[in-house]
């Protein structure tokens, strides 16, 4: 089994339906605060994708400076739209500092770490990569409607 992108989850878009994820500040909730979100690190023999409910260890890279569960995800930017699509972009790259992660890895996990559930929004695939203590950073992509990280149209 592979890994396979898929741009916003299953469970992620019932979530919505069901107003679990704060990008930023909602009147539906009556919060005020933002939901905090992490992306962690994923195997090439992974099977994540579309049906990946949760944050789950399974799967997941280990090594020297990795930690289990991943990393902070910068969330300074409000969720927008363009048109019919609606789409958000965390605010900064995502970096895995001075990490060795010797076993091939290809995909990123993005989930709610505020709901009880550790919710997944989304799993983003690239080339299969190999760490010996250095930074991994993945750069975030321009937020708009045709590159966004998450987009829902």
């Amino acid at each position: 089994m592979a890994n396979t992108q898929a741009l916003s989850t299953t469970g992620f878009k019932v979530g919505l339906l069901l107003g679990l994820h704060a990008f930023g500040t909602t009147v539906a909730r009556a919060g005020t605060t933002k939901d905090s979100f992490k992306m962690a690190l994923y195997l090439a023999s992974g099977a994540l994708g579309a049906g990946t409910a949760a944050y789950s260890a399974t799967s997941e890279v280990s090594g020297t400076g990795y930690t289990a569960g991943g990393v902070a995800v910068t969330n300074a930017t409000a969720p927008t739209s363009s048109g019919t699509t609606s789409f958000w972009t965390p605010s900064a790259s995502v970096v895995f500092s001075t990490v060795t992660l010797t076993t091939a890895f290809d995909a990123a996990l993005l989930y709610n770490d505020t709901t009880t559930n550790k919710d997944a929004i989304g799993v983003y695939t690239f080339g299969s990569q190999t760490v010996t203590a250095g930074n991994f950073t993945l750069t975030m992509p321009t937020n708009d409607a045709t590159n966004g990280l998450v987009r829902i149209a």
